[in-house]
């Protein structure tokens, strides 16, 4: 009977350790997917690679950026391609580089990168910025960008 209670009970442990260990995997799977997609998006975007960076996106994401005004703009991937297209004409060495990126469970990661580039007037600047993207399915839906846009 001993040694019916001792198995029982060892069972019982070695259920439970697994349960809490593929749930406790599922968001690091997530997570590194994740951080993935924001590596090869990073990349595409050095790259210029306009077109490759927007299919990253479903097909309509929603932004936050203070160059598109106040509030929530809806893009679709064309107004991305056309927009970065754009920053790229005003900035043709635009560069980002990130410093660090933190999960915020299995949807979010919160990007902390420095952009560098040449502005039409032939300065050079140094802008740090965060962004904090929601990732459903392997796409990007949400794109909520902040920097300091004031000008000295």
């Amino acid at each position: 009977m001993k040694t019916l209670h001792i198995l029982v009970a060892s069972l019982l442990i070695f259920a439970s350790c697994q349960s809490k260990k593929t749930d406790q995997n599922s968001p690091v799977i997530a997570s590194s997917d994740n951080e993935k997609l924001l590596k090869d998006y990073f990349e595409k975007f050095n790259q210029h690679n306009w077109k490759e960076m927007a299919a990253m996106y479903s097909d309509t994401a929603e932004f936050k950026d203070p160059s598109l005004g106040q509030g929530i703009v809806k893009q679709s991937q064309e107004q991305v391609i056309k927009k970065y297209g754009e920053l790229q004409q005003m900035i043709p060495d635009v560069r980002d580089s990130v410093v660090n990126m933190y999960p915020s469970g299995d949807k979010h990661m919160i990007v902390e990168f420095i952009s560098t580039g040449t502005a039409p007037d032939k300065s050079k600047f140094t802008m740090p910025i965060c962004t904090i993207f929601t990732i459903v399915d392997g796409k990007i839906t949400q794109d909520f960008t902040y920097y300091d846009n004031f000008t000295d």
